[in-house]
């Protein structure tokens, strides 16, 4: 029994000894901190003031003043035809821009450049138009 415990004993010095260099060496090294999910700050920021038209049920001039944090967007759209100044907010995630004004109108669309182009919807009929503004110098 005695030799077998000796076995044991040598075998546990040979382990502790072996663990022991690896650390030294920094061959096992403890587990790196877990990422915390963090937002990427947005690639482009659109604030200012945008001109443009819209066609379709709300037709005519029409343009969007943006103040942008983050990606969350906020501010005011103004027509020209049927004259209207909404409160809109909305995001911008890469090139896709969604806003719109609580039960009255949706407006989805992409930006590329100091343009902003897409679709909206009429909420109040279901109607559909388009839209398309250049960022104002």
């Amino acid at each position: 029994m005695s030799r077998y415990r000796t076995l044991l004993s040598l075998g546990a010095v040979v382990l502790v000894i072996g663990l022991a260099s690896l650390i030294a060496t920094g061959a096992v090294r403890p587990a790196p901190p877990t990422p915390t999910a963090t937002q990427a700050p947005p690639s482009v920021d659109v604030s200012g003031t945008w001109a443009g038209l819209c066609t379709g049920p709300f037709n005519g001039f029409c343009s969007l003043t943006w103040t942008q944090t983050a990606n969350a967007l906020h501010g005011t759209f103004m027509l020209s035809s049927r004259p209207d100044n909404l409160h809109i907010s909305g995001k911008l995630t890469d090139s896709t821009i969604s806003f719109g004004a609580v039960g009255v109108v949706t407006f989805t669309g992409t930006l590329s450049g100091s343009t902003m182009a897409g679709a909206y919807t009429d909420i109040a009929n279901g109607k559909t138009g388009s839209w398309t503004v250049t960022l104002s110098p």
